[in-house]
């Protein structure tokens, strides 16, 4: 068991009046210097022939270059260059792969302005204070150099020194590129993938005095009994004078102040022990409690010099078989990621209001967790998180991979030592920020043993928190948690053969296996998820800021040349229910696993970026798209979810339902007398079945299995969509899964009057004859896009296409009307469902794109990198004949009951009055959706992944 019991205080707040800052908000001389002309000058030689405005970033004020084809992105890659040619073009330049700013910049560029020093300051010293730069910056007064520094994710502070009263002149140098330090250029601190390599400055710009005697630094380490270390580092000025230290709370409850000894002049750092507060609430998620402490500093007895007020949670984190623990009580942490995406303003937020609005909704969705992508945000996000009882896990700004290799000597190895060092001293004593990895998916021969040692030496020197090596690998002894990519539903490379894809649906699976093989610390699931969803066009209009999305205007206009734009609403509702089925699919197995730490998802909201990654249920503006509910999510992911473990979804009218039912419990206290029911309902509300679980006392912070329902379906009135819902009386705990009943003896012999043929010879002389057919051609018949070979796959499409190597699968479900009359016998949706896993695995879709007044009876919904119109599905007139024509192999031998039932409703509908198709094609369409049987060309394999 690993206990760290030292949490970290909530924010250090410099006590200073109005009189102690000077604001540099406002109008500064400028100029770029992309060949570092002005760096090789004397200071009394520099001009400054522009303005613009500071805080500020230069690229939204019009300066640097209109993107084209030739600008050096940071981290990207025209993959495909065969692709969006037409977009290629300089007067028409469109970025498919991630937003578009209005102009690009990589280089340096110098900020410059009069400042006047207060006539009181001339006791103390003048401080430059830069909430967030991006990146390196270098600051010179008077013409004299200052310092340095080359934080990403903390403040820079320039010490000023004794500065007279009066004007000077402030001179700024910013510099985005990756030289000499190159963290990665996929990572989040820099990419032009999402918030962009901006270059200036965001949030406060200041001066600021402080006593020549001052406290510089508070880190508080509480624990819940109300005691605490706190320690205090400052500089005491002057020769001959001494000086003490008091720490006390404020406000009820407090203890007893704490004081130092006498310090003796210059620099000090003090370690104070003992109770600072009195029976103190713990700080967590349900129980989001600060409290304030009071710092000061005496000088020979008088009147403090210099005062701090910090506020603070007081609470302990740990591990405790395979979970997580907060304040001695196992959580469970439901995240998702936040990648630095801002698409109005091209730069991290830095007020406080807009991170309660983010995490309100993600609390919304039942979260209780953030992990901060290869990024660290700004002070604003921790003073929410601390607020509203939210956990952070919080990464040293680096992607070191593609580029970069840790441990190899580079630059990296050391900035990514000083970063963590100034994140730990800056943030560190936050009770949300309760995680820490260096950064994500690291590279490089000797990056085990290196990161191996970054967490030795975090455990060692702030054991506030828990450390991981890194987010995704590797696994290595002696991290307090482990951030692994395998218990998920789809991995990287895995296509059609994962559990999703390869496997008949059910709901009993867990990540237990996997997680044995890290049983030495808790696993929280990597990046799981990663569904993607149709685009959702009228999105477009919202990017009134910094970036525009060209890449979505790409989307929609081969959408429109391939007839699909009317019909972009529907795939987007379509597309987007199955997307949420998979979170649903892919969070419940997370819930199921015993001694699980818990999962972060990629992405409760949108990236904008590596290809365009369409993952959210939420779009860029964290706003919902339509399709499903903060509160329909929260039922499947909230701290108190009902589980069902089924073994099949689809069943015939001869089995028995059997489900066991477990209830993950994760809520703010133990449920007494919890009485769990169940019913399984017919979609028009008729209860086949219903039951009421014993009263039990459920635990939190536990997995509890409550009992197996067992509900025979021989009343069924088959075929049917069955709704199984299990809930806790009294609460608003309830979950539900949609589970299909067939006849256990489905007639699928031809009614007279129709055609049923897999040959398309056949198939055509019978139209010509005006007969009707259903025409089931053989998969390998099935004319491929020479071009851009498809594979459609059941879950829907990972990540996206073009960032994968098109890795299947390539689709994102189906779109149907459950009312046509062709499904009248066959239940269904408009959207994927369980029904469908056994139909599109012997299945390959017809290529209609051609035909664009077309409308499938059963649609597929295409990569919008390609936007074909497919078809499992499709009914046309063919000179004096009727064509119903499927894209699955209904009558293979191995057809479970799902495909029976479909190709009965077929064939009853072929058949009936009903089928009078309205579009036309002749046999030479009909030609061109297949090739002859044994052409080569038509040979479809899974490509090879990394």
């Amino acid at each position: 068991m690993l206990l760290r019991n030292f949490p970290p205080l909530f924010v250090l707040i410099t006590a200073v009046t109005a009189a102690q800052t000077v604001d540099l908000a406002g109008t500064w001389r400028f100029a770029l210097d992309p060949e570092d002309e002005i760096a090789r000058t004397a200071p009394g030689a520099w001009r400054f022939p522009d303005l613009i405005q500071l805080p500020g970033i230069l690229t939204a004020q019009g300066y640097g270059n209109v993107p084209n084809i030739r600008t050096n992105w940071t981290g990207d890659e025209w993959k495909y260059p065969e692709l969006f040619k037409e977009w290629q073009a300089d007067e028409n330049f469109k970025m498919p792969f991630f937003l578009q700013p209005p102009r690009h910049y990589l280089g340096a560029a110098w900020y410059e302005r009069d400042i006047e020093i207060p006539a009181d300051w001339r006791e103390g010293e003048a401080w430059l204070w830069l909430e967030r730069v991006h990146w390196q910056s270098t600051v010179w007064l008077d013409g004299h150099e200052v310092g340095r520094a080359d934080s990403l994710g903390t403040p820079h502070e320039f010490e000023l020194g004794s500065v007279a009263p009066g004007r000077h002149r402030l001179t700024l140098r910013i510099d985005n590129r990756l030289d000499p330090v190159n963290v990665g250029p996929l990572s989040h601190s820099v990419t032009d993938h999402t918030q962009g390599n901006w270059n200036g400055v965001v949030g406060a710009i200041e001066l600021r005095r402080r006593p020549a005697s001052r406290i510089d630094s508070v880190q508080v380490y509480p624990a819940i009994d109300g005691t605490a270390r706190v320690r205090v580092s400052g500089r005491l000025g002057g020769e001959q004078t001494t000086g003490q230290v008091e720490v006390r709370l404020e406000g009820a409850g407090a203890a007893a102040p704490l004081r130092s000894a006498q310090l003796p002049p210059g620099p000090f750092e003090v370690e104070l022990h003992g109770l600072l507060a009195v029976e103190p609430t713990a700080w967590s998620e349900y129980s989001p409690k600060l409290y304030r402490l009071a710092a000061s500093l005496s000088v020979g007895g008088g009147e403090p010099a210099d005062r701090h007020r910090v506020s603070f949670g007081f609470r302990e984190v740990g591990t405790r078989d395979g979970r997580i623990t907060l304040n001695g009580r196992k959580i469970f942490l439901r995240g998702t990621l936040e990648c630095a995406i801002f698409p109005l303003e091209g730069h991290p937020r830095t007020d406080v209001e807009w991170w309660r609005r983010v995490i309100r909704i993600c609390k919304a969705h039942g979260l209780n967790h953030i992990r901060f992508h290869s990024w660290c945000p700004p002070e604003a996000a921790f003073a929410a998180a601390d607020e509203l009882g939210f956990y952070y896990q919080v990464e040293a700004s680096s992607w070191a991979n593609r580029g970069p290799r840790l441990g190899d000597g580079e630059p990296v190895d050391a900035w990514i030592e000083a970063e963590t060092e100034r994140m730990l001293r800056t943030y560190g004593n936050h009770p949300s920020f309760m995680l820490m990895a260096y950064g994500n998916e690291p590279g490089g021969p000797n990056h085990v043993q290196w990161l191996e040692g970054w967490v030795k030496r975090r455990q060692a020197g702030d054991p506030r928190r828990l450390y991981t090596t890194a987010a995704g690998w590797p696994v290595q002894p002696g991290s307090d948690y482990h951030n692994s990519p395998r218990p998920r539903l789809q991995r990287w490379g895995l296509g059609l053969k994962s559990i999703f894809n390869g496997e008949p649906p059910r709901t009993d699976f867990d990540w237990t296996a996997t997680v044995a093989e890290f049983a030495d610390a808790p696993t929280v699931a990597h990046e799981i998820g990663q569904w993607c969803v149709y685009p959702n066009f009228s999105e477009i209009a919202k990017y009134t800021g910094h970036f525009k999305a060209r890449n979505f205007e790409i989307f929609r206009e081969t959408a429109r040349r391939n007839g699909l734009l009317p019909q972009a609403r529907d795939f987007l509702m379509a597309s987007g229910r199955w997307q949420a089925m998979a979170y649903k699919h892919d969070i419940e197995a997370a819930l199921r696993t015993p001694g699980f730490g818990g999962f972060q998802l990629l992405d409760l909201h949108d990236f904008p970026g590596q290809g365009t990654a369409l993952v959210g249920v939420l779009d860029a503006f964290w706003e919902e798209k339509g399709y499903i509910s903060a509160e329909e999510f929260h039922r499947f992911c909230g701290p108190i979810v009902p589980l069902a473990r089924l073994k099949q979804m689809v069943f015939t009218s001869a089995e028995t339902l059997e489900a066991d039912v477990e209830i993950a419990q994760f809520g703010p206290a133990d449920l007494r007398d919890a009485v769990a029911t169940w019913t399984l309902a017919q979609a028009g509300g008729a209860i086949i079945g219903h039951g009421q679980f014993a009263p039990r006392n459920l635990a939190t912070g536990e997995l509890h299995r409550i009992g197996t329902i067992a509900a025979p379906l021989a009343e069924v009135n088959a075929p049917a969509q069955l709704r199984l819902t299990v809930r806790i009386e009294g609460s608003d705990s309830a979950n539900a899964w949609d589970v299909f009943v067939y006849p256990a003896a489905i007639d699928v012999s031809p009614p007279p009057g129709i055609v049923v043929t897999e040959n398309l010879g056949q198939a055509k002389a019978a139209l010509a004859r005006g007969e009707r057919v259903l025409w089931m051609p053989r998969v390998a018949e099935i004319r491929d896009d020479p071009e851009r070979p498809l594979i459609a796959g059941f879950s829907p499409m990972f990540w996206n296409t073009v960032w994968t190597d098109w890795q299947p699968p390539h689709t994102l479900g189906i779109l149907c009307d459950p009312t046509h009359p062709a499904l009248a016998r066959f239940p269904t949706d408009a959207h994927s469902n369980w029904q469908w896993w056994d139909i599109q695995r012997e299945s390959q879709p017809f290529i209609l794109t051609r035909h664009a007044t077309l409308r499938p009876v059963v649609q597929v919904i295409d990569d919008w990198v390609t936007n074909r119109k497919l078809a499992y599905v499709f009914e046309a007139r063919v000179g004096p004949g009727r064509l119903l024509a499927c894209a699955a192999q209904l009558a293979r031998g191995s057809a479970g009951p799902s495909t029976r039932q479909l190709l009965a409703s077929l064939q009853a509908y072929a058949s009936s009055d009903k089928f009078a198709p309205a579009f036309s094609l002749t046999p030479e369409d009909l030609d061109a959706l297949v090739v002859e049987r044994g052409s080569p060309t038509n040979v479809r394999e899974q490509p090879k992944t990394n």
